[in-house]
């Protein structure tokens, strides 16, 4: 009698196997896919609250006020031409354009609507607002 050596999967063990990894698959893959999202909120939040504000911040402390709504946001990227011209303008203060995560524009406003200095927000993918007054 001859004896047979084990030296493969049976299909059994194999189907065992591909079940198991597509039962891990179908529990994470949920959990994961809204995550980008968040992230670009989070990435927008903090260009709003952080990265911005700081831009402007030291553009009012260089200028004696943060750029008119005219001016917007490229007045952090190259030296305003209209009225009020800043005369200790030393930027740039960004390195890019100010664009949210999706691409579009930043929203500026000096003065504010909903602060006395300036609102900054982005409408998000999906039109959910992100602002600097929430």
């Amino acid at each position: 009698m001859r004896k047979f050596s084990r030296d493969a999967f049976t299909l059994v063990e194999i189907m065992l196997v591909v079940i198991i990894i597509g039962a891990l698959a179908a529990m994470i893959i949920p959990r994961l896919s809204g995550r980008g999202e968040e992230a670009k909120v989070k990435v927008a939040k903090t260009d709003i609250d952080a990265n911005i504000a700081t831009a402007l911040k030291l553009y009012e402390l260089d200028n004696g006020s943060f750029p008119t709504t005219e001016q917007g946001l490229q007045a952090l990227r190259v030296k305003p031409t209209t009225n009020p011209i800043p005369e200790n303008w030393n930027g740039p203060y960004i390195e890019k354009d100010p664009l949210d995560p999706w691409g579009h524009p930043y929203i500026y406003a000096s003065p504010g609507v909903h602060r006395p200095d300036y609102d900054l927000s982005s409408k998000g993918n999906n039109g959910t607002e992100i602002s600097n007054w929430q």
